[in-house]
C-alpha cells in the first residue's frame, strides 16, 4: 500500500497494491497498521455507498460540530473527487485538492474532519463508497455552494446535475459553524 501526500498536508492519496492473475484479483483496501504508520489514525464506524449518473455533483459537504473524516473510493466508473480546508484558523483555510477517482486507477482518497467533501461523476454511472469516522448526524450537517468563487474550485462541468439542498448552500464567508484548526488536527 502506498500513502501519496496532496498539496493539502492532511489529504492523502491511497493506492492499494493489486494481485491479479487469470482467476482475477485480490486487493487489501484497508490495513488499521499500515493506516496508522501513514499518520491516518482514526477508528471508521460507518460504511456508506451512493450511485450518480454523469455529471451529477454532490457537495461540497461537512458535519460540524460532529466532523467525519473520510476514506472514499469508486468501485465502478470515474469521479472527480474534492477536498476543502475549511479549518478556521488552518494556513491552508480555503484551499481545495483534487484528485480522479476511479476503478480503473483503484486510488482512495482519506479526507480528514475539519474539511468539506465534494465529488461530480465523470461516467454514465459512478458508485461511490466511503468509510467514515463518525455517524452521519444530520443535524450537523452543513453545504458550501460547490462553486463559491473565494474556493475557486475548477470543476469538470459547467452546468452539475445538483440536489435541493445543494443547490441552497452557503458561501465559504457565511458559514456559522466551520471546525477549529489546531496544530493536533
Amino acid at each position: 500500500m502506498k500513502f501519496v501526500p496532496t498539496s493539502l498536508p492532511d489529504v492523502i492519496i491511497v493506492e492499494p497494491q493489486k494481485f491479479g492473475d487469470d482467476r482475477g484479483f485480490f486487493m487489501e483496501t484497508y490495513h488499521r497498521d499500515k493506516f496508522a504508520e501513514a499518520g491516518i489514525t482514526s477508528l471508521f464506524v460507518q460504511d456508506n455507498f451512493s450511485r450518480s449518473i454523469l455529471g451529477t455533483l454532490r457537495g461540497l459537504h461537512f458535519q460540524e460540530p460532529h466532523a467525519q473524516g473520510k476514506l472514499i473510493r469508486v468501485l465502478r466508473g470515474r469521479v472527480f473527487d474534492v477536498a476543502v480546508d475549511i479549518r478556521k484558523g488552518s494556513p491552508d483555510f480555503g484551499k481545495w485538492v483534487s484528485v480522479e477517482l476511479s476503478e480503473q486507477n483503484e486510488r482512495q482518497l482519506w479526507v480528514p474532519p475539519g474539511f468539506a467533501h465534494g465529488f461530480c461523476a465523470l461516467t454514465d454511472i459512478a458508485d461511490f463508497s466511503y468509510k467514515c469516522t463518525g455517524l452521519y448526524a444530520p443535524m450537523d450537517e452543513q453545504t458550501i455552494c460547490w462553486d463559491d468563487p473565494e474556493i475557486g474550485i475548477d470543476w469538470p462541468v459547467t452546468d452539475p446535475i445538483i440536489s435541493e439542498k445543494d443547490a441552497g448552500a452557503l458561501m465559504l464567508c457565511d458559514q456559522q459553524a466551520l471546525p477549529a484548526y489546531s496544530q493536533s488536527n
